[in-house]
């Protein structure tokens, strides 16, 4: 048996509709095996509060092993992973191809479906996974104007916390008086230039959160598509991704919402679209979550090979030759923040990259987990966990004086600057997207 692997990390399938998935005791007995690796090794101590967790309970353990740990205890370890995938991706060494075959994010998730399978998961944590749900209601104009109003009211906050235990000190994105999909601009009748990286013409899946909170970011993007003579198109309809039902185990609405997404998607995959999605976590589901659960399906696969994150697509544009050079404005300094979900899909710093075209621009880039995911970091149980763990981005974001701080992930951004708090007050926040298309001067 070799000590760790030098081989890069592999994922396999996830047969999560076989009845082993969801057995107690088969589930109990591979968390064991792996939390034991885990503690034999610590080495990803410093990423999360799952790690910690697991470890102070053995350490307080009557034998100081894993087997002194109440089995019940074991799901205060699922419970503090959300799904960032760091561990597997950077720390263990112990991942498959490793005969180990440590995937603890993928068994975190097995724990968190079986879970709900049970019907043990509350109704706030359904409710805030529903975006699609709430997207449409808080898009209301009226309604999103009440929305954000209470979303601004002390008084409240402290209500929604007793009621639906979200944090009254988290804050949240508001919702956007006018959708993103309902606003877009056309395409002009452009030639499609196909280049050796890139197909020539692109299709938007828009996400949830452009689409009703900050639609700014697409039409940022679609901009700069159409600066750079590019073609595209909106996804006719779609759904929510499935990230966040992922994230809480619901694996029967993230297969409900494959069916509605994949049929619309797989024909402009076909026709030779690249698809972008301008949201780290979407661009994830599809590219690599979705097919480790789907692996069988042709047109999943189809949309696999089709998906981009815009400034991947961008770079490989310019390695074409095909990216506008014709830069206006220089951005000064920017810490930019790749989130996590950006980092697993193993295609480098891509906006890091790109901006640092812009002539009169110094990048400042953090590569470490900001903590806040999703819905994990509103949570009421979580939100100093997540301000915990994102105590080394804020400072490593405010360093240099910075004039603008950025991430890929909108919602990253939003909870760094609230941890940044009275530091570097004179930076904006703006989305890559934003900042490229400042750079464009369009």
């Amino acid at each position: 048996m070799r000590e760790g692997s030098l081989e890069a990390p592999k994922r396999h399938p996830l047969d999560w509709k076989g009845e082993a998935f969801y057995d107690e005791g088969a589930l109990e007995k591979e968390l064991g095996r792996v939390f034991d690796i885990c503690h034999g090794c610590r080495r990803c101590v410093n990423l999360c509060t799952a790690f910690p967790t697991l470890f102070d309970l053995v350490d307080a353990s009557p034998t100081l092993e894993v087997d002194g740990v109440a089995k019940q205890d074991f799901r205060k370890v699922v419970d503090q992973c959300y799904l960032c995938d760091m561990c597997f991706m950077t720390k263990c060494p112990y991942v498959p191809p490793h005969p180990w075959n440590v995937d603890f994010p993928h068994l975190m998730l097995r724990a968190k479906a079986a879970k709900f399978a049970k019907g043990e998961t509350g109704r706030r944590d359904r409710l805030l996974t529903s975006t699609d749900a709430l997207g449409k209601l808080a898009a209301i104009p009226v309604v999103a104007q009440a929305v954000n109003a209470m979303n601004r009211s002390k008084p409240a906050r402290v209500l929604m916390e007793r009621v639906l235990k979200v944090h009254r000190n988290r804050e949240l994105p508001p919702y956007a008086a006018k959708r993103f999909r309902s606003h877009a601009a056309r395409s002009g009748e452009l030639p499609v230039r196909d280049g050796k990286s890139t197909p020539g013409k692109v299709a938007v899946f828009s996400t949830c959160y452009v689409n009703y909170n900050e639609p700014g970011i697409g039409h940022d993007l679609l901009a700069i598509l159409a600066h750079n003579r590019i073609p595209y198109v909106l996804v006719g309809e779609e759904a929510c991704c499935g990230m966040p039902k992922l994230e809480l185990g619901d694996l029967a609405s993230v297969e409900r919402l494959k069916n509605e997404n994949v049929p619309r998607l797989a024909p402009l995959a076909r026709q030779g679209y690249a698809i972008l999605a301008p949201v780290p976590s979407c661009t994830l589901m599809f590219k690599q979550e979705l097919p480790l659960l789907f692996p069988d399906d042709p047109d999943l696969k189809a949309v696999q090979d089709a998906m981009f994150d815009p400034f991947e697509y961008f770079v490989l544009r310019n390695r074409d030759g095909l990216l506008e050079r014709d830069f206006q404005r220089p951005l000064g300094k920017v810490s930019y923040h790749i989130p996590c979900h950006s980092r697993v899909q193993n295609m480098g710093q891509k906006t890091r990259e790109m901006l640092e075209m812009v002539p009169g621009t110094q990048v400042n880039t953090v590569e470490r987990c900001a903590g806040h995911d999703g819905t994990w970091g509103v949570k009421l149980e979580y939100f100093e966990n997540s301000m915990k763990i994102g105590r080394p981005v804020f400072r490593a974001m405010a360093a240099g004086e910075p004039d603008a701080v950025s991430s890929d992930c909108p919602i990253a951004c939003r909870h760094i600057r609230q941890g940044m708090a009275g530091e570097a007050p004179g930076a904006r926040s703006a989305h890559p997207l934003a900042l490229l298309r400042k750079a464009y001067a369009i």
